[in-house]
């Protein structure tokens, strides 16, 4: 899916814990003032996955693996001089990638490649921050452009924003976003920067987190890209997200719609409920696209992931759950075992694309631990069975039925 609109927001921290265990988003808080110094952070990432494409080829074949190695390595300092802050992080990847092109592309693992990550300057003036550079967003305010977790590294975005707490238990922001990189291939480069909005336009977000209530938190995002592309439409998006967490329980409910300008808008929901019993943990979530949108319910910076609850660990190719004209449902459970957390979570949906009725179902178990201080590892099975896609990889489209096995460990240098 071609990079569409979208940025968005917040004040974040620098260096990331991405993967396809939910990753830590960077917080939203105004930029502290006192004196400080650098503080390095880094991390090395070992990352493989393989597809079997239907029993068609072996797990782990050359011809159907990605695998690569990454070194990050950052630093921030809050007060360099008159309240001025700032930040820089460097990436880098080696790969060996096979002809696998399936499931996300094999992530930034598809291609050896390195660059400046984030670059970024801060100023902070009381409940207000502001970030201005190239930085991380998070999924929490930016619902459709936000820095994904899954792969090797996440990917960035030039942008400028401000954050402002004056408002009790309310977090307002303000960004205006030129330039993104994807997910999935050589976005480590500096070429792989283009402009969110292709005619060269900023893209202007706003959003507002309110945490008033004990346990409630309701978050809004509204999204305008002017005279879009070359059309000379405007582009807007809005989208809403209420999560009320109890402890034991919770539940939450989600949606809104982007609207193209010159083409159907595509409006969508969701709901999920949660609960917790002791060290396990139950959830079942469903959302609904409306068949005559254009778009679909994607980040549409990188046209991978989904902020829908039913977003599976892979659900790729279509996104077959944000996709218009999808019904999909997912339930799971958690559990800490074996010196870790096991997570295992089961999909369904119909959609219908091109007019064209399919099913998706997919099963997801995954295994996440710390192996010491410094090292955390994951590792991930999933079945998928999709009966629209059912061409051979000549074609370059993904077969009906997969095994798929992921792995990563990283190595935290603080």
């Amino acid at each position: 899916m071609k990079k569409a609109l979208l940025l968005s927001v917040v004040a974040s921290t620098m260096i990331m814990a991405g993967g396809d265990i939910v990753a830590t988003e960077p917080a939203v808080e105004a930029v502290a003032v006192e004196a400080s110094t650098w503080d390095f952070t880094g991390q090395g990432v070992l990352y493989t996955q393989t597809v079997d494409v239907s029993g068609n080829n072996d797990l782990f074949a050359n011809e159907t693996t990605y695998a690569g190695w990454g070194i990050q390595l950052g630093a921030t300092a809050s007060d360099l001089f008159a309240g001025i802050g700032a930040g820089v992080e460097v990436s880098g990847i080696v790969a060996s990638t096979g002809d696998a092109g399936f499931y996300n592309g094999g992530g930034n693992t598809g291609t050896t490649s390195g660059g400046l990550t984030q670059a970024y300057l801060t100023y902070g003036m009381g409940a207000t921050s502001i970030k201005v550079g190239r930085q991380q967003l998070p999924k929490s305010l930016s619902p459709f452009a936000y820095s994904e977790g899954w792969q090797i590294f996440k990917n960035t975005f030039d942008a400028a924003l401000i954050v402002n707490s004056s408002v009790p238990n309310t977090t307002l922001v303000y960004a205006a976003v030129g330039n993104a990189n994807g997910s999935v291939g050589a976005y480590l480069n500096e070429d792989a920067f283009s402009q969110i909005n292709e005619n060269g336009d900023i893209v202007h977000m706003v959003a507002v987190q309110n945490k008033s209530i004990d346990g409630l938190t309701l978050t809004g995002t509204y999204y305008f890209a002017p005279d879009f592309k070359t059309d000379g439409n405007d582009l807007s998006a809005v989208w809403g997200d209420a999560k009320y967490n109890a402890g034991s329980f919770n539940v939450a409910v989600q949606g809104g719609q982007i609207d193209p300008g010159d083409m159907e808008v595509t409006t969508a929901f969701g709901g999920k409920i949660g609960a917790k019993f002791g060290m396990f943990t139950a959830m079942a979530a469903y959302s609904s696209v409306d068949q005559d949108g254009v778009m679909g319910i994607t980040n549409l910076a990188t046209g991978v992931k989904s902020p829908l609850y039913t977003q599976m660990l892979l659900d790729n190719v279509s996104q077959y759950h944000a996709a218009p004209g999808s019904e999909f449902v997912k339930v799971g459970a958690t559990a800490k075992v074996l010196g870790g957390t096991v997570k295992a979570f089961y999909g369904a949906g119909t959609n219908d694309i091109d007019q064209t009725k399919g099913n998706y179902t997919e099963f997801d178990l995954m295994y996440v631990t710390k192996i010491s201080e410094n090292v955390k590892f994951f590792a991930a099975y999933a079945y998928t069975d999709d009966d629209m896609y059912t061409t051979d990889t000549a074609t370059g489209t993904r077969p009906s039925a997969n095994n798929f096995i992921r792995f990563w460990a990283r190595y935290n240098f603080n």
